[in-house]
């Protein structure tokens, strides 16, 4: 919602928001998304806790009216009048059943989404070291046929300027193009690392020996910061990951700057796939959705909406048959 907000006062030149990309002390809420991974995983976290919540309140108002008129002062007797309540039992139940069953379906959806790779406009190899990150761009190459790769390390509390962040500025970022597909490789050359970047969605395992693969498409421009998520050894705090989303242009230039000589493939079809992922082909995660999955989608608003019934419907049965058992005592 506060997305939402601000995007629109930012369109009435109200003022220009400032996006969260980077932990604050004490944070408990998650970052600006800044991909549609992000989006997912917010919606899902804010659909399941509306379950959380109805579920909570009806919990502690049932033991609270039960510890209230049920206690031994009010009713000693209580114990003797107390039969199966066949109504109840089915209510508390297959509620919970049904509950799990809507909660399945985004987030099923949402899970083989952010797994699907598919047709990634480039690809960025990431390695975890004791205790840096390496970064390769493998489409790429410099005169001599070597790739662009280089390290990034933590920058020093000491050498640390205006405007730069302790504990999680790099001297080399990661730099990529906006609005465009990007798959990236992650692999540990030591011990086991974890490539983790909030505000892109990002957060996968770097094992050694093991490839794994997730994609993100950064849809603004900015600075995410991340760190490693695994605890690697002693220097396991000290080794923070910088990705810098650029538009096409200003990432086109960044690649002369590095040198590049050769491309793999041509340049006009890698430039063609960013373009396709700009203009709305690519709806998430690099491919559109098939009308199968939004009658899912449709099937789920529905099941929700059922849902909500049948918990307020059961919570009201609830309330009535323990209102009922208090009057008969």
């Amino acid at each position: 919602m506060f997305n939402l907000l601000s995007i629109y006062l930012k369109g009435t030149f109200i003022f220009n928001p400032v996006l969260n990309d980077a932990p604050e002390p004490l944070q408990i809420s998650f970052q600006d998304s800044a991909s549609p991974g992000l989006e997912g995983i917010i919606d899902l976290h804010d659909s399941i806790f509306f379950y959380l919540i109805v579920i909570s309140v009806g919990v502690f108002w049932i033991l609270g009216s039960i510890l209230i008129n049920f206690n031994s002062h009010k009713s000693p007797i209580v114990y003797k009048y107390l039969n199966h309540g066949t109504l109840i039992e089915l209510v508390w139940t297959i509620t919970p059943a049904l509950v799990l069953i809507a909660i399945a379906f985004p987030s099923f959806k949402l899970l083989y989404m952010l797994d699907e790779v598919i047709s990634p406009a480039m690809t960025v190899k990431v390695s975890g070291h004791q205790w840096y990150w390496s970064y390769e761009y493998s489409d790429f190459i410099r005169e001599g046929n070597e790739a662009i790769e280089f390290d990034s390390y933590m920058v020093p509390e000491s050498d640390l300027e205006l405007g730069q962040l302790r504990l999680l500025d790099v001297d080399n970022r990661l730099v990529i193009p906006i609005d465009t597909h990007i798959r990236f490789v992650v692999t540990g050359t030591d011990v086991l690392h974890d490539f983790a970047v909030p505000a892109l969605g990002i957060k996968i395992d770097a094992v050694p020996g093991r490839l794994n693969q997730t994609s993100a498409i950064a849809k603004r421009a900015g600075i995410f910061y991340g760190q490693c998520s695994e605890i690697c050894g002693t220097y396991h705090g000290f080794m923070p990951s910088v990705v810098e989303g650029v538009d096409t242009e200003n990432f086109l230039v960044w690649l002369d700057n590095a040198g590049i000589f050769v491309f793999f493939g041509s340049l006009k079809n890698i430039l063609s796939k960013m373009a396709n992922t700009s203009t709305g082909k690519s709806v998430y995660l690099g491919w559109s959705i098939p009308s199968l999955l939004k009658n899912i989608i449709k099937l789920y608003l529905l099941i929700r909406i059922f849902m909500i019934n049948i918990i307020f419907i059961g919570m009201y049965y609830i309330f009535k048959l323990l209102n009922h058992n208090k009057n008969i005592i």
